[in-house]
């Protein structure tokens, strides 16, 4: 038997902070062909509800892990293989397999590590992980953190060195009066691939961070390799104003849980642990007046201020664009008539967090950009 015949379907590790999850429904059943990208079973953790997605392609010969049960991360779940594995190797391997203690250790497999830089924007959370040539960094968007990636980073960090950062304002970066314009944050980025020593990275920015990844790219184009922007704001005037002012004035679950669903085209992935983790970061000093202060730097009267359209169809870079089509926060009607030479995906059973519902087919078009 090889390892091309046999693959282990285990609980994934969605965050530094994820030690179990909860099987809340298998997708898939026994018998049933899978293919690369094929959604299997949902899990649930105190941060997210999420599904994890076939990376390999076979026959699910073997459901382990029972439903409503919680398993510690990296535990045995399931087999794929293919048709001429022998039961009794299944049997074989799924006795033998052991779960690493602790889910494994991140330094020592290289797993994202949270780490923090002082800039001349202030103190930058990050995180970082792989050793690849090549070198991406993840850029948020309005309200996020760098957790908005933890479905992607680690499949990236298998081919590049990636980083993704807390924008100035956001998660446990800093929260000092400073430019918070697109621009000061566009600079802020740049200020940060100095500070960790990058000369030249992918940019893949969401929404808003898909906006500061293109005005640093026009900025700074030499420090720039692709862009691949996400339901990236800055490509047309339509914007959901109301999502962004309901996540600003939202004070208590109940006003905060709605706006979160229009986030996703399955709003049950907004779980509590999401919400309440949301509320303490709003309730933060300095954080009302930071969303307030960027708000109103790209959105004017309900509509976009800044358009870079033109200038990203003039960019002499790579470009991937990369929309969700149920989006309801920036229509996906942006990522139409770009031009031939920006490469564009609109997805199906997916909104505006792409990147989590949609994960391994985001992950590979950005691989995609890359190797390209």
């Amino acid at each position: 038997m090889t390892d091309m015949q046999l693959k282990p379907i285990i609980m994934p590790k969605w965050g530094l902070s994820m030690s179990e999850g909860r099987i809340t429904r298998w997708l898939k059943s026994p018998g049933d062909a899978i293919a690369v990208g094929d959604e299997i079973v949902e899990v649930e953790t105190d941060k997210i509800a999420g599904v994890v997605e076939a990376s390999d392609a076979g026959i699910l010969r073997r459901v382990i892990g029972a439903e409503d049960t919680v398993y510690p991360v990296k535990a045995l779940l399931g087999v794929i293989a293919d048709p001429i594995v022998a039961d009794a190797e299944i049997d074989t391997y799924v006795a033998s397999y052991v779960t690493p203690a602790g889910g494994g250790d991140d330094e020592e497999t290289g797993g994202p590590v949270y780490s923090f830089l002082e800039t001349g924007a202030g103190r930058i959370r990050y995180a970082a992980s792989g050793d690849g040539a090549e070198t991406v960094v993840l850029v948020h968007g309005f309200g996020g953190d760098l957790d908005n990636w933890l479905f992607n980073i680690d499949a990236l960090a298998q081919k590049a060195r990636v980083y993704a950062l807390d924008l100035p304002g956001h998660g446990q970066s800093s929260k000092t009066p400073g430019d918070l314009s697109i621009e000061g944050l566009a600079r802020a980025l740049l200020a940060f691939l100095e500070g960790v020593d990058v000369k030249r990275a992918h940019l893949v920015g969401h929404s808003m961070g898909g906006l500061i990844s293109l005005q640093a790219a026009l900025l700074a184009p030499e420090r720039v390799r692709s862009l691949t922007l996400i339901d990236s704001a800055g490509l047309g005037d339509e914007i959901n104003a109301s999502y962004l002012n309901g996540f600003i004035g939202a004070a208590s679950k109940r006003e905060l849980k709605p706006v979160l669903e229009q986030l996703f085209a399955d709003p049950g992935l907004v779980s509590r642990q999401m919400v309440d983790d949301l509320l303490k970061y709003k309730r933060l000093d300095g954080v009302d007046a930071a969303l307030k202060q960027i708000s109103a730097s790209f959105v004017d009267e309900g509509r976009q201020r800044l358009v870079l359209r033109k200038a990203l169809q003039d960019l002499d870079k790579p470009v991937t664009v990369i929309w969700g089509e149920a989006d309801r926060v920036i229509p996906a009607a942006h990522a139409s008539a770009l031009g031939d030479r920006v490469k564009t995906e609109i997805i199906s059973g997916a909104g505006h967090m792409v990147q989590m519902e949609k994960s391994a087919r985001v992950t590979e078009l950005i691989l995609a950009q890359i190797a390209g």
